[in-house]
């Protein structure tokens, strides 16, 4: 619901008879994230673009809890960087020590100045390893009020230019976990597209997360499925450069399946009420 909705008196959000306060998605991201953290005791990688990359959600996670949080994310070409500030040798001067140094100019411009110094680097992207060359440097930035590793990735006419809170991990590691980042939206389009979660009609809450959680489950049983079949399947609608199998096509495997009479083992007919039902235990779960 939108913030003038709600203050307009016009629509309100409600859980369970309780008035639900209002918080923007960085805020929903912020709870969502430390949620996470309190639950595993772990330190937490967040992956992002560049719309949640920046100190709107930096700013509302606990940077003070010795490195439970980091964020790596894409960066805007007009992100001014920052070189770290020089230590100062002798006797330190009056006043506030400096937090940043010289000025090193915009995300794009520091691009064209290091590509001369980019070295090859052998990375897994998309399913093969790739020789990607790419640039690090560790800047500050004015934005998030901290030190961050940057990697210029280049290609044949573009770049990406990555940043990351996580001092320790490799430029490896930060191409690849940002090249997984798209299995993540991947997956968002099979709960929308292919589940039909974003289909939902109702309108009480504790119906859309019920409804949000059985096409989890479902998208969940069905890549389950997949693993388990003894060959991989055969990609209906080809691509080119692409060899791999789609979820639509593990979908109508399963539909195929759903014709044989060894399917009213697993989903029982109308009528019949086992003990020990897999559908009737999967259901306790998202319930």
């Amino acid at each position: 619901m939108m913030k003038k909705d709600i203050d307009a008196e016009s629509a309100t959000a409600t859980r369970r008879g309780q008035v639900l306060p209002f918080e923007d998605k960085m805020a929903q991201a912020a709870t969502m994230i430390t949620d996470i953290q309190n639950y595993f005791k772990q330190p937490v990688l967040i992956v992002t673009d560049s719309w949640f990359g920046n100190n709107g959600l930096w700013s509302r996670l606990d940077r003070e809890t010795d490195g439970a949080f980091h964020l790596l994310s894409c960066m805007r070409t007009n992100i001014t960087l920052y070189d770290v500030a020089p230590v100062c040798a002798g006797t330190p001067k009056a006043g506030r020590p400096r937090k940043y140094g010289q000025r090193l100019g915009s995300v794009d411009t520091c691009a064209a100045k290091l590509k001369e110094k980019a070295r090859n680097y052998r990375v897994f992207l998309y399913g093969k390893k790739k020789e990607v060359q790419a640039y690090s440097q560790t800047v500050m930035l004015k934005t998030m009020k901290c030190r961050v590793r940057v990697v210029w990735v280049y290609r044949k006419t573009r770049y990406v230019a990555l940043m990351t809170t996580d001092m320790e991990l490799s430029v490896e590691q930060i191409i690849e976990y940002y090249g997984a980042r798209w299995k993540i939206e991947s997956g968002f389009k099979e709960i929308k597209q292919d589940i039909g979660s974003s289909k939902s009609q109702v309108r009480n809450s504790e119906s859309v997360l019920n409804h949000l959680n059985f096409c989890m489950m479902a998208t969940t049983l069905t890549w389950i499925y997949a693993d388990r079949l003894e060959n991989a399947p055969d990609r209906r609608h080809k691509i080119r450069g692409r060899a791999g199998f789609a979820f639509s096509d593990v979908r109508r495997i399963i539909a195929e399946a759903a014709l044989s009479s060894d399917f009213y083992s697993v989903c029982p007919v109308p009528g019949q009420n086992p003990q020990k039902s897999l559908v009737r235990t999967l259901l306790n779960m998202v319930a």
